[in-house]
């Protein structure tokens, strides 16, 4: 009953996600390649964190 009112952990590491990824997409796109991987490079680290919290 609770747990209704409860907010969701992950959502926030979601956006920040998904905005890397979008930044990393427009990186790609105007050709600058190393910005590209080090966003990749820290989404997927947000996606590890986003795992383990989720897991729990």
């Amino acid at each position: 009953m609770f747990g209704l009112f409860k907010r969701n952990p992950t959502k926030k590491l979601r956006k920040q996600y998904d905005s890397l990824l979008e930044q990393a997409m427009h990186a790609q796109r105007n050709g600058d390649i190393k910005t590209y991987s080090m966003l990749t490079a820290d989404a997927e680290a947000l996606w590890a964190k986003i795992e383990t919290a989720e897991d729990r």
